[in-house]
């Protein structure tokens, strides 16, 4: 902390606590009672945080005022300026954050300046979450064969993130193998409560996972931002944000025994995208809320992208503080939390309504209402009953191909193949299920589901019953804690019966890292042209996602996840239909092995334990023998290997001058891509594997790679010239320009259809500018830095949609990509746009936030659109070329 402003000083307060003294900023005193007492719980974070960092230049007084007229102001749009107290990065965004941190010094030395001074001001807890896939998910040493898998694949990767824990100040780097990011920070990285240098705040971070929010289930304000957005921060720089609304989420009743807390977190996320709350926050409040285990409460967070919000808060209660003293954190700290919190008026009694604040608007859900759900077909937020399930996906066959739909002929859906595997006989049809991943992304932070399952599987074995061998089933926890109290309640054995061995510990199957399914199983598939099934605990199922052959995803609990799998079928009535045959030749329904909910939450306070997370995060930064024994550089610049196909420096700074250069006008471009509705970024952003055919593998086999050597987009997040090369690279992207599901575009001027990357080439040669058009919520999903690199290095200049998700429209600009928006109720439809016209973008010398220009077509055509700058320090990037070209030119 550095010192406190004279505007502040006002503020400045202490606290002893086990006679140590403590300077604090005591928010209450910032404005009235009444109005204080009025603030969202979220407010108060960010009031106090823009008191504490006010240095009148990049937040001042006015900032203050405005955060603290939340009531008022957050009607009217206003700005304000955000210092988060830390920075987390994950594996995927972290290693492209080092790299670009690693050029950021190159750049700064070759224009004079001290490249040293390029460091993480506040501090960056970045958590090596290993893309894992699944090459090996039934035998007792899976987590060891594809650990060593990992490290075989990624140790120039490993290596560069080592040189990077030591080259950088304030980085804190937890090996591979340790778990994944969100539960990392939800058991172990989180404070809660900072008390550093004397002083006490609250904790508050943004992620480059955009699932980071999940740690406002422990009353941690967090949540998602693109890698570089995340590094402007690393670097100093105030988040600039529109102060939100927040909506109040009020929960009354008990969770039903039937649900879980999957359950519950698919119904709110239906509910909360039917509202409409992207750009706002959602807070939690009711008497419900104390019925919400902190693993339940970090569940519902964690799914905050999908319904949209910036944030699902659920600020700190009497829950919160047993969850510290239940994963191990030291007596000490939970007491400096709870006087610390209690006297800023942070903390919360959800059975107290006195201590209800003013909420924008107001949602209501009984949880008793909850009945065990799945999401899917192919989005997160298209929620079914399981008693509804069979008809659904029933429906969804025949209907048109869309979101809840396949459109399979009525004759073909009867469609069925024989094959054999393993010496044994077997059929697929439409719904079969090839895929049943208990995977990390979600759920595995939670004790009740992950006991659940592994006492489902207890009964099911126990009743004779198994998953048939051909199913690609595996076990994926977000950390090794999960394996202790899995062992200790003496259920992991039968989930490994069932063939959910534990295969590692890291993102998975949710990230398309699922390994390949058996031969005989895809080519059943696609000589039934099936529609084969995937079940998974993750929280995304976007199309093209999990895997190639599974054209429906759903998200379920654990628990579901075991059922289906022991079905081997979507098709089935749980109510009515047996999930198998016994071994005494009887029918056994899923009721007569489901475990009851009191039973789950028994064996849960027998089996989770404090010192099981102590035994694990005692030792989780040493990491294993295979991290200790790499031997990084130790150089303050990083010696760039130009025969690395893992790790290169980026082009971004390439021709960079200290001088701001001006604006290059964006006249007759081409549309690269013509798209619709519902873009996310995995249709955008390199993800998954490498297949044989795509450019990426055309550069791999050029650099003397065989296929099996290709590893994923994930992993090679580092060279620019694979991402490049996969962006776009989705097989399940619909172009208009093309009229078929494909990785492909139409260079217009020929007509001819090749590759996206290809084409963008070709244009690039002819010296021919790029935008993209597309419709609404472009850029929705995962907040992947790639979504935005990648079409600055194809060359697209701007985008023009209807809509946008928050963290791609930020990431567009921090890489100089203009975000055009059409006016309310217009779109490429209402101008009859056929994406081959040449495109003329009027912008300004001038520009303005939030103006309104002309983009004119080469027929005449003149579009009114938005310019999607949303804040002055928005425009400041885009002028200098993006946010890091803008911290650079700041440093030197």
């Amino acid at each position: 902390m550095g010192p406190v402003s004279s505007s502040t000083e006002q503020f400045l307060s202490t606290l002893s606590i086990d006679g140590k003294n403590f300077k604090f900023i005591d928010i209450t005193k910032v404005t009235t009672p009444d109005q204080f007492e009025q603030l969202p719980f979220s407010i108060r974070v960010l009031l106090e945080s823009v008191v504490r960092n006010c240095d009148g230049f990049q937040i001042n007084a006015a900032d203050i005022e405005n955060v603290a007229q939340w009531k008022k102001t957050s009607q009217e749009g206003v700005e304000i300026r955000f210092k988060p107290a830390r920075v987390v990065l994950q594996d995927f965004t972290g290693v492209p954050a080092v790299v670009d941190f690693a050029a950021m010094r190159d750049a700064v030395k070759s224009l004079g300046g001290n490249p040293e001074k390029i460091n993480p001001v506040c501090p960056v807890d970045l958590v090596i979450d290993h893309s894992v896939q699944v090459d090996f998910n039934r035998s007792e040493d899976s987590v060891k064969k594809n650990l060593e898998k990992e490290f075989e694949r990624n140790n120039e990767r490993f290596l560069f993130l080592k040189w990077g824990a030591r080259a950088f100040q304030n980085m804190l780097i937890v090996p591979p193998g340790s778990g994944i990011v969100h539960q990392v920070n939800l058991e172990y990285l989180s404070r809660v409560v900072f008390d550093e240098n004397e002083w006490l705040y609250p904790d508050s971070l943004v992620g480059t996972d955009s699932h980071t929010t999940m740690i406002n289930g422990l009353g941690v304000l967090g949540w998602g931002v693109g890698g570089i957005e995340a590094e402007a921060v690393m670097l100093g720089q105030a988040i600039s944000m529109v102060l939100p609304k927040v909506v109040g989420y009020k929960l009354t009743g008990v969770i039903n025994p039937l649900a879980t807390s999957t359950d519950v977190v698919l119904t709110i996320t239906k509910n909360l995208r039917q509202m409409g709350v992207v750009g706002k926050f959602v807070e939690f409040f009711g008497p419900g809320v104390a019925s919400l285990s902190i693993a339940d409460r970090a569940t519902i967070s964690n799914m905050c992208p999908e319904y949209g919000a910036t944030v699902g808060f659920f600020p700190v209660d009497s829950q919160s503080l047993d969850y510290l003293t239940q994963t191990a954190r030291e007596k000490q700290k939970i007491k400096r939390v709870e006087t610390y919190l209690k006297a800023v008026g942070l903390f919360r009694d959800y059975s107290n309504e006195n201590q209800d604040p003013h909420f924008s608007e107001v949602a209501e859900l009984d949880l008793g209402s909850i009945v065990p759900s799945l999401s899917g077909p192919k989005r997160p937020h298209d929620r079914v009953a399981v008693v509804d399930m069979k008809t659904d996906f029933t429906q969804c066959l025949t209907s048109k191909v869309g979101f809840k739909g396949f459109g399979i002929p009525d004759e073909k859906l009867s469609s069925s193949v024989n094959f054999s595997y393993e010496g044994k006989e077997y059929s697929l049809q439409h719904g079969s299920v090839v895929i049943a991943a208990i995977t990390s992304c979600t759920n595995t932070s939670n004790p009740t589901v992950m006991l659940g399952a592994g006492m489902l599987a207890r009964n099911a074995v126990q009743a004779g019953l198994s998953v048939p061998s051909y199913i690609k089933t595996s076990l994926s926890p977000g950390s090794g804690v999960v394996t202790y109290y899995l062992k200790d309640s003496g259920v992991l054995s039968f989930l490994e019966k069932l063939g959910f061995d534990i295969v590692g510990y890291g993102c998975m199957t949710c990230i398309g890292n699922s390994g390949p399914l058996p031969e005989p199983v895809d080519k059943a598939i696609a000589d039934g042209d099936l529609v084969a099934c995937g079940v998974l605990s993750g929280n995304r199922n976007f199309e093209g996602r999990i895997h190639s052959s599974t054209r429906a995803n759903y998200l379920a609990s654990p628990m579901l996840v075991v059922a289906y799998a022991l079905a081997g079928t979507v098709l089935i009535d749980f109510e009515k239909d047996p999930i198998g045959t016994g071994t005494d030749g009887k029918s056994v329904y899923l009721r007569d092995i489901w475990p009851s909910r009191s039973d789950i939450q028994e064996t849960e306070k027998k089996s989770v334990l404090p010192n099981m997370f102590k035994e694990v995060y005692a030792k989780i930064q040493d990491g294993n023998e295979q991290w200790r024994s790499l031997e990084a550089p130790s150089s303050t610049l990083y010696p760039w290997n130009p025969d690395s196909t893992y790790v290169q420096s980026p082009p971004f700074f390439k021709g960079m001058t200290k001088e701001l250069q001006s604006f290059q006008k964006i006249e007759d471009a081409h549309a690269l891509l013509f798209l619709g509705d519902s873009v996310t970024t995995d249709h955008i952003s390199p993800a998954g594997s490498i297949s044989r055919s795509c450019p990426a593998a055309r550069y791999l086999v050029g650099r003397g790679l065989k296929p099996r050597n290709f590893n994923s987009y994930g992993s090679r997040r580092g060279n620019d010239a694979v991402m490049a090369r996969g962006t776009f690279a989705n097989i399940r992207l619909k172009n208009k320009l093309v009229g078929h599901e494909a990785p492909k575009t139409i260079y217009i001027p020929t007509g001819e259809e090749m590759d996206v990357f290809d084409v963008a080439m070709k244009y690039k040669d002819d010296g021919t500018q790029l935008i993209i058009v597309a419709g609404k919520d472009y850029g929705s999903g995962s907040s992947r830095d790639w979504a935005a690199k990648g079409p600055w290095m194809l060359g697209v200049r701007a985008v023009l949609a209807e809509s946008y998700e928050r963290i791609h429209r930020s990431n567009l600009i921090g890489m100089g990509i203009v975000p055009l928006q059409f006016q309310q109720g217009e779109n490429a439809d209402s101008y009859k746009l056929t994406g081959k016209e040449k495109f003329t973008v009027n912008l300004p010398d001038e520009i303005e936030p939030g103006m309104v220009i002309d983009v004119v077509t080469n027929c005449g055509k003149k579009i009114n659109c938005k310019v999607r700058f949303d804040t002055d320090v928005e425009l400041s990037y885009f002028k200098h070329g993006g946010i890091l070209n803008y911290m650079i030119r700041t440093m030197i």
